[in-house]
């Protein structure tokens, strides 16, 4: 029995080229899959060279790739020089228990956190962490909220001019309000989470919850009908349908609007982080922007082109995960 599979999509070129059938189609593959992109950058690198030498700011000339490329070696040598001073500081505690202990056996050793300024690669995980944290909290409410709406053109004319009103709201907006909401009900003497971080999660949320909500009933109520009748004719009951039907059916429009939330989420978060000057890479911004050193810029301009690539890798990671729960593959081209 032969057992045959197919090679993914964008390797399947390169095997093609190694055995010799139509290399100059190949090659042309190849191409348009590296070459293109890879010419993109560097005209970008070079228009963005040759335009930051002809701007100059209170703080210098405007930071070009050299620059970044050097403060982004200098904010990683602080963060491995953050971790050493950590490391010391917990060997030093650990040290001084173990002599006390030495002494009194009924001492009672205590280890006291870290308290040293979070380095960039830590807003960059702090950021992380809370926009995912958002945006699955956005996800839990507008996909299940989005079949509902889609099920029921009755309920779907009702909700639309909630949805649009609330839409376009902006985080500068939201922000405010729900700093003094969680002010006023998250009064935990020994908290879980930072207020903080709780007012940064659910800004995203609410900003990132409308594009997944909204895409998620277009596509419940686009079902193909004749999908509607099988399950009719089969008698299936509504979680079933649920299962069975209307989500395998909807899945690419969903994915569609949980790529778009994701997006927004990463946006939404920079500016309330930046706002409301809370940890991570928005606070780091404005922090750097405060400061007005020589090195200022080209600290801010390394955060940009960082935020620009954490947002293209988390659409790519959700495009992945499109691929792989959808069946109409043509729809994750993107």
């Amino acid at each position: 029995m032969t057992v045959s599979f197919s090679l993914p999509k964008f390797i399947e070129p390169y095997a093609l080229l190694l055995r010799g059938e139509q290399p100059l189609a190949q090659i042309n593959i190849i191409f348009r899959q590296i070459g293109l992109p890879f010419l993109g950058l560097l005209f970008f690198v070079f228009a963005w060279q040759m335009t930051a030498k002809s701007i100059n700011t209170s703080l210098g000339q405007f930071p070009g790739p050299a620059m970044v490329w050097e403060q982004s070696q200098n904010l990683w040598q602080e963060h491995q020089a953050s971790r050493e001073k950590e490391q010391k500081f917990y060997e030093r505690q650990e040290k001084r228990n173990q002599r006390k202990l030495a002494e009194n056996p009924d001492y009672v050793a205590k280890v006291r956190p870290y308290t040293g300024a979070p380095t960039f690669v830590d807003q960059i995980g702090t950021s992380l962490v809370t926009v995912l944290a958002g945006f699955v909290l956005a996800s839990f409410i507008a996909i299940p909220a989005g079949i509902v709406i889609g099920l029921s053109s009755a309920l779907y004319s009702a909700s639309n001019p909630v949805i649009q009103l609330f839409k376009p709201v902006s985080p500068l907006a939201w922000l405010p309000l729900v700093t003094m909401v969680v002010s006023a009900l998250y009064t935990s003497d020994d908290p879980m989470v930072s207020k903080s971080f709780l007012t940064s999660m659910i800004t995203v949320t609410l900003c990132s919850l409308w594009p997944t909500m909204i895409n998620t009933a277009v596509g419940v109520a686009g079902v193909d009908k004749d999908l509607i009748n099988v399950s009719k004719v089969l008698r299936l009951n509504w979680f079933t349908h649920i299962q069975k039907i209307v989500i395998p059916s909807a899945i690419p429009m969903i994915f569609t609007g949980l790529r778009l939330s994701l997006g927004i989420a990463w946006m939404v978060l920079i500016a309330a982080e930046m706002l409301a000057q809370n940890p991570g890479l928005g606070k780091f911004v404005w922090d750097e922007f405060q400061n007005g050193s020589s090195a200022s810029l080209s600290r801010i301009m390394t955060a940009v082109i960082v935020i620009g690539l954490i947002g293209f890798l988390l659409d790519r990671v959700m495009l992945m995960a499109q691929r792989f729960v959808s069946w109409d593959k043509s729809s994750t081209n993107l």
